[in-house]
């Protein structure tokens, strides 16, 4: 079986453990989804994000067991001849929305959104990319290329219901959800006119960050330069064939299985990386899915063995102050008016244990109260909470936890949340705006 993703991490899974069957035909790609072990982990209920879907159902078959045992049928030749495109293997992936919260929580580290990437390359080579899939796959090429057309479209589309029932009807973008409108004018970012006392950092601008929220780059920007570090933004390399387009992490490719595209966003970022890597320099990122794709997916995209390096440099936001913070750094801020405050983790920073960071940064600000809300998925999930057969299913992710407990904020209290999908589903559920963490820190310095 060709694979699309470098599935060699796992080569030597299973030599003298106790899995259970690896298939008989996927290779390493077998192996990684034989790494469950049937603990039943991912069909509970309380605290964490794992598994969102069974959550929201109480049906095992949305599980990530109930998806494995899928996976090993297709893989074992249950499924017949084409397997990836088995209406037993969609029902069991329908619901997933790649939260990696079973890469963290399981105790096995099922990583079922890598597994579904795969899952979805496959399909989309046997049957083609679906239309909806290349829109919302391609969407950095998109904006890149038709932004105020786009922005436009959107503008109307948000206003006219009738516009929006007939793209449910013609794409599958639910009518009732509200698409985000591009910002009026895209992310630019200052040149440091002076080195840094604590020296010099790079700030990796996703595609969201850069097209959606540019004040959210801007703040970033503000708050590490009133820290003492020169922040230079990462720019496309000389050499790059398209030197003038943003570049992005790749995705919202991988997250409609569009895995070539995919690799070669990795390759532009991993070029503009190169001296970056070579200087030693700090790599800061924003959007929670973006950085961390630099530092858990690169690996499966055949960039390189300087993806590691990446992994030692390429910091959230919040987890680089916390290092600098640990190291002596002193932000000067001043306390902010408002209730309580309440905090979201996107599933990406919770699967990677980047919370902690975020609780200690916002301790820094004086007398300054908050509350992390102990959610599951938020339910938007990219554009999961965009389709109209999911819609539903992402309001009701998003009430478990996270959406009661907006509401149940104080009128003035900031409601924060670094993933862009995470502030759109909040915006949506409750009409409250939610903030980067970086925007909060902008607002607090003295």
């Amino acid at each position: 079986m060709k694979t699309h993703l470098d599935w060699s991490a796992y080569d030597t899974y299973g030599m003298g453990d106790a899995y259970a069957g690896i298939p008989a035909t996927g290779g390493n790609y077998a192996k990684a989804v034989a790494v469950c072990m049937n603990n039943h982990q991912c069909q509970r209920e309380g605290k964490g994000v794992m598994c969102p879907s069974y959550r929201i159902t109480g049906d095992p078959a949305h599980s990530t067991g109930a998806r494995v045992k899928a996976f090993k049928a297709a893989l074992n030749g249950e499924l017949g001849e084409q397997p990836f495109i088995h209406p037993d293997l969609a029902a069991a992936m329908d619901l997933c929305v790649s939260c990696k919260g079973c890469k963290k929580e399981c105790p096995s580290s099922v990583d079922m959104t890598l597994i579904k990437t795969e899952y979805l390359a496959q399909r989309n080579e046997q049957l083609g990319v679906p239309r909806r899939a290349r829109l919302f796959g391609g969407l950095p090429q998109w904006l890149y290329r038709y932004r105020r057309p786009l922005a436009l479209l959107v503008r109307w589309r948000n206003a006219w219901p009738g516009l929006a029932r007939l793209a449910e009807r013609w794409l599958g973008i639910a009518a009732a959800r509200p698409i985000p409108l591009p910002a009026s004018q895209p992310f630019v970012g200052a040149t440091p006119d002076k080195a840094g006392p604590r020296g010099k950092v790079v700030l990796f601008v996703d595609t969201f960050s850069h097209y959606y929220t540019p004040e959210v780059a801007t703040a970033a920007q503000a708050v590490l330069t009133a820290a003492g570090y020169a922040v230079e933004i990462l720019r496309p390399a000389a050499d790059d064939a398209e030197a003038d387009r943003p570049l992005c992490c790749g995705r919202t490719y991988l997250s409609q299985g569009m895995v070539d595209a995919a690799k070669l966003e990795g390759r532009r970022v991993m070029a503009a990386l190169a001296p970056v890597l070579a200087a030693g320099t700090p790599i800061v990122g924003l959007e929670p899915s973006c950085l961390l794709a630099l530092r858990d997916e690169f690996y499966s995209l055949s960039l390189g063995p300087d993806v590691a390096q990446v992994g030692k440099q390429a910091f959230l936001f919040e987890e680089f102050l916390m290092r600098e913070g640990n190291k002596g750094l002193k932000l000067n801020l001043k306390p902010i008016s408002g209730g309580k405050a309440v905090v979201h983790g996107h599933c990406h920073q919770k699967a990677f244990g980047a919370m902690k960071a975020m609780k200690k940064v916002l301790g820094w600000i004086p007398e300054f109260e908050f509350d992390i809300v102990d959610a599951s998925c938020c339910g938007m999930s990219g554009s999961f909470g965009l389709e109209a057969e999911h819609y539903a299913a992402s309001v009701k992710m998003g009430e478990l936890a996270l959406l009661p407990a907006v509401r149940s904020a104080a009128e003035d209290a900031p409601i924060i949340a670094d993933g862009f999908s995470c502030r759109h589903q909040i915006a949506d559920g409750t009409g409250r705006q939610a903030i980067h963490v970086a925007v909060l820190l902008q607002r607090a310095l003295a």
